[in-house]
């Protein structure tokens, strides 16, 4: 109980109370020997028992105090239960647009620890801040149509902060091009993952970041989930087959296979071997004897346990299955896709150690090897938050932002909707950039809406999909407004009528939203009014120019980036060995000519 809000509400009603006591006195000063004598006397009483300023306590006096102090608080207690509610302005909603006093908790001094949003918007890196109130997670969901400048007004924008690593979704490979050399100019380390050139690609290796089992059961979900295809789920029982092949083949050449040999090559040599005879079931292919061989020396392997659950199936059987792995597997026979795999340059695990930018570059048009760009996002966000957790004490020491572009494209990732609500304490965040929010609930169903629900700002730039933005619409809220209408009647004699009335209108109708100005967006951020402000003017900001965009001799060399010797530092260690002519065989020699 709240005895100091108890005292202040009851005040006013003791304190008249009191001042009620001077009738009890007036009544003892009144004349008469029975009531009604008095009550004709009472009135010349008053004066003289409220002549004295001080209330009388007597205790007949204070009865008389306290039962006019209750009575009033019982009135006043009974008219409030039983009052109309009213809101003035606010009948049919209270929807309106935020302003710059709203966002302004939310909103980091320093100018460059800020996340871009709008012109005006901006929201703090900090993910601890002083006013746990203001505290909201870094993931981002932008929405726009084709041409609304999804890249220029925030992508571009937010790597020009330079607070963070960066993972970023580069459709065509311009990006790179434009950032790089700001990126290197503020000491960066670049990585680049080429999905159209594979010439101009470092390497990645999925198998690089296999530590234990559960990792094999990720990358083969990862490898079925985004190789299958757009709308074509199959036969269970087929992909289930499949992956426990995959399994099993990645389990042996994990635990088995030297270093140089973990990769997808191995694992489609392998599958090459793997010979079916319908009419002979005893037959024993490659891959048969090798893992009898494994049996015997590890009885119990998690790869021979695999292997013996699809060696259940026929002969019939088993060689469809195989044929399914082979084609589904069809793009390791590209020999630029098995060089690019063969080892790893990436090093996923080390972006939240120091400044880092990985460009992963992917067609637009094709999106046949767009599954590496989906396991590598997938092997990305385990790998941090496992290391955030065993070596960090649960946070990076440099804050990964993955800027997503063309999200629906690259594939599905996993579990996106259980990482996004947990890569936030860990220091990660993740923007997914859509052209319409029914691309998202097309690839991932019913975990649309919780992804949705995980990204604590929503950032739309123009578009006409009807669902998106009638979503918009209705989330945005209605206003009250004030309306009236005039009529006239005409007859005999004429006569004029005025009628105001309240009505209740959308904050922005769907036809507001898709006629809207192309230099303006609509940003809602969680527990805020929304903001109907300028796109960002990327030519304002202090980094604008160190793009290729202010100017054309700024644009990055990747090839040469990637191709540059090892420059030694002054206090790095290194072995020097020294070769005689004699320690070469003749066979070794050049001759001079």
């Amino acid at each position: 109980m709240n005895v100091k809000k108890l005292v202040f509400t009851n005040l006013p009603y003791a304190l008249i109370g009191l001042v009620c006591t001077n009738f009890g006195e007036a009544w003892r000063m009144a004349s008469g020997g029975d009531a009604s004598e008095k009550i004709l006397s009472l009135f010349g009483a008053i004066p003289a028992a409220f002549g004295n300023p001080l209330p009388s306590f007597h205790a007949l006096d204070l009865l008389v105090g306290l039962a006019c102090g209750l009575l009033l608080r019982l009135a006043v207690y009974l008219r409030g239960k039983n009052a109309k509610k009213y809101r003035h302005g606010y009948e049919y909603g209270a929807a309106r647009w935020g302003t710059a006093e709203d966002i302004r908790s939310y909103v980091d001094p320093v100018f460059k620890n800020n996340i871009i949003l709008t012109q005006t918007e901006r929201l703090t890196m900090n993910s601890r801040p002083k006013d746990p109130k203001t505290a909201r997670n870094k993931n981002v969901l932008i929405v726009g149509g084709s041409g609304s400048g999804k890249t220029r007004f925030f992508i571009k924008p937010n790597i020009m902060q330079l607070h963070s690593s960066y993972v970023v979704t580069d459709p065509k490979g311009q990006l790179v091009l434009e950032t790089g050399r700001l990126l290197e100019r503020a000491g960066y380390e670049i990585r680049v993952l080429n999905t159209i050139n594979f010439k101009k690609s470092m390497r990645y290796n999925p198998f690089a970041y296999i530590h234990s089992e559960k990792d094999i059961l990720k990358l083969v979900t990862c490898l079925i989930t985004n190789t299958t295809g757009q709308g074509k789920s199959g036969d269970e029982f087929w992909v289930n087959a499949e992956k426990l092949l995959y399994t099993a083949l990645i389990g042996y050449i994990h635990y088995e296979a030297p270093p140089a040999e973990q990769n997808f090559a191995t694992m489609l040599e392998m599958l090459n071997s793997m010979e079916v005879r319908e009419d002979d079931e005893e037959f024993k292919n490659r891959v048969d004897l090798l893992v009898e061989d494994l049996e015997r020396r590890k009885p119990g392997h998690f790869a021979t346990r695999q292997y013996a659950k699809f060696k259940l199936a026929a002969g019939k059987t088993a060689k469809s299955i195989l044929v399914s792995c082979g084609a589904r597997l069809s793009p390791f026979d590209i020999a630029e896709l098995r060089d690019v795999t063969a080892y790893d340059e990436l090093s996923l695990d080390t972006i939240g150690d120091k400044k880092t930018a990985l460009f992963l570059i992917m067609s637009d048009t094709d999106s046949t090897f767009n599954f590496l760009i989906s396991m590598a996002y997938s092997q990305l966000f385990n790998l941090l938050c496992e290391k955030a957790d065993d070596v960090y004490s649960g946070r990076l020491p440099v804050h990964v932002r993955c800027l997503i572009d063309e999200c629906a494209n690259i594939g599905q990732i996993p579990n996106l909707e259980k990482l996004m609500a947990t890569i936030r304490s860990r220091e990660i965040s993740a923007c997914l950039v859509l052209q319409a929010q029914s691309q998202l609930k097309a690839l991932y169903k019913d975990n649309a809406e919780t992804i949705t629900a995980n990204c604590d700002s929503y950032l739309f730039l123009g578009g006409k999909e009807p669902s998106t933005l009638k979503e918009l619409s209705q989330s945005l809220g209605r206003e009250t407004i004030d309306t009236y209408n005039t009529g006239e009647s005409r007859g005999r004699e004429q006569s004029h009528s005025l009628n105001y009335q309240k009505l209740g209108r959308e904050l922005m109708s769907v036809d507001d939203l898709a006629t809207m100005d192309g230099g303006k967006c609509i940003l809602q951020v969680r527990g805020l009014r929304p903001f109907y402000s300028d796109k960002y003017d990327i030519t304002k900001h202090p980094n604008y120019k160190y793009l290729s965009d202010a100017n054309p001799k700024s644009t990055f060399d990747v090839e040469a980036y990637m191709s540059r010797k090892l420059d030694l530092q002054a206090d790095e260690e290194y072995d020097v060995y020294e070769i005689d002519d004699v320690d070469l065989d003749d066979e070794d020699l050049t001759d001079e000519t």
